[in-house]
């Protein structure tokens, strides 16, 4: 039974992690044709280098390979100089990438799977996050590190992991992890912008996914969720390759007439409260959505805020639909039965509908 109904402001957090620059994000155009989010990635990085003399990118295969996706295929020819292959040495690209950012350089570094995140975590977590906060902020990082992540393509346990949860723990970094080629590019130029360290996470199954165009000056701001359908009933709340996942499920439901509001929250961190919220406050009933596993994921933490902060007014429990607690299974058959989909977040929607 509702009590009493609890306000948007009421989850916002107190947070340590940089605010957002500034900006408002640009609308698509109607006429834009449709892109590639493998595209998208690459018109960033081009535009940025193009506008920016202090911006380089450097990392394993990212000039003459083209980057294992062929994401950064011709910009080692347009660029001479500032497209730098590497060694096989996370740490020692992380490191160069700190090391350049507070010499006042932008630098855009990657590291070619997520999984690989771990080799350089001193780099990342010691150095990247702290050096703002231990030098009284007379010291900036502005670096960004991209990568990749993704289960679905019998990769592997070490090739496939869902680490953003980690990274997100972290005071001092902001995570991104887009799911629209338009997001892709609004949010990696903002991430090259954006003063202090920012992880950026790419979903490799999206890369030749198709998506709405956009204008060269298309920018996303960090830390702002998007709408992508509104809805009465209950509020779905995902990002990444669930986000699309999420939608396709609201779809079906709504031909059973449950209408899902679903969130692509676009930032990981620092969380979007005040549009999760404010969804949540209307409809009193929540899904949370995503490739990791469930067990202290994303998920928790936003199920947690708004438990806390909700307690008289929810009408269900909230659910949480991720992987199982297990390293992602090799095998395609097993891989496919361990990763989420849209068929369980329907499911979890309906289960809250009979509350």
């Amino acid at each position: 039974m509702r009590i009493t109904a609890f306000s948007a402001a009421a989850l916002a957090p107190t947070t340590t992690t940089p605010a957002p620059a500034a900006a408002v994000e640009t609308p698509l155009p109607a006429s834009a044709e449709p892109i590639r989010m493998s595209r998208a990635v690459r018109a960033a990085l081009r535009h940025e280098l193009a506008a920016d003399p202090r911006v380089f990118l450097a990392g394993i295969d990212v000039g003459a390979g083209g980057n294992v996706f062929g994401l950064t295929r011709g910009l080692l020819e347009e660029f001479p100089g500032r497209v730098r292959d590497t060694p096989i040495a996370e740490t020692a690209i992380i490191g160069m990438g700190v090391g350049a950012a507070m010499a006042g350089l932008r630098p855009v570094v990657e590291i070619m799977y997520s999984d690989f995140m771990a080799v350089c975590f001193d780099q990342i977590i010691n150095q990247a996050a702290k050096l703002p906060y231990m030098t009284g902020g007379r010291v900036r990082v502005p670096v960004t590190v991209r990568t990749q992540f993704g289960a679905g393509r019998s990769s592997g346990a070490q090739h496939s992991q869902s680490l953003e949860a980690m990274l997100a723990h972290v005071p001092g970094l902001a995570v991104v992890m887009p799911a629209t080629p338009a997001d892709a590019y609004g949010l990696l130029r903002s991430a090259i912008a954006y003063d202090g360290p920012v992880i950026v996470i790419e979903h490799r199954l999206l890369y030749e996914k198709s998506g709405p165009g956009f204008t060269e000056d298309h920018f996303v701001p960090i830390g702002k969720a998007a709408v992508r359908r509104t809805g009465a009933d209950v509020t779905i709340v995902s990002y990444s390759r669930m986000a699309a996942e999420s939608l396709a499920a609201a779809g079906r439901l709504a031909q059973d007439g449950i209408d899902a509001e679903v969130i692509d929250l676009r930032t990981i961190a620092p969380l979007d409260w005040d549009t999760v919220a404010t969804s949540f406050a209307k409809t009193n009933r929540m899904v949370i959505a995503h490739e990791a596993v469930t067990d202290f994921g994303v998920g928790a933490e936003i199920a947690a805020r708004a438990v806390d902060a909700g307690f008289w007014s929810i009408d269900a429990p909230v659910l949480r639909v991720g992987a199982p607690p297990t390293p992602a299974p090799y095998a395609p058959a097993l891989e496919q039965a361990w990763v989420p989909t849209g068929i369980q977040v329907e499911a979890a929607v309906r289960r809250l509908m009979s509350f």
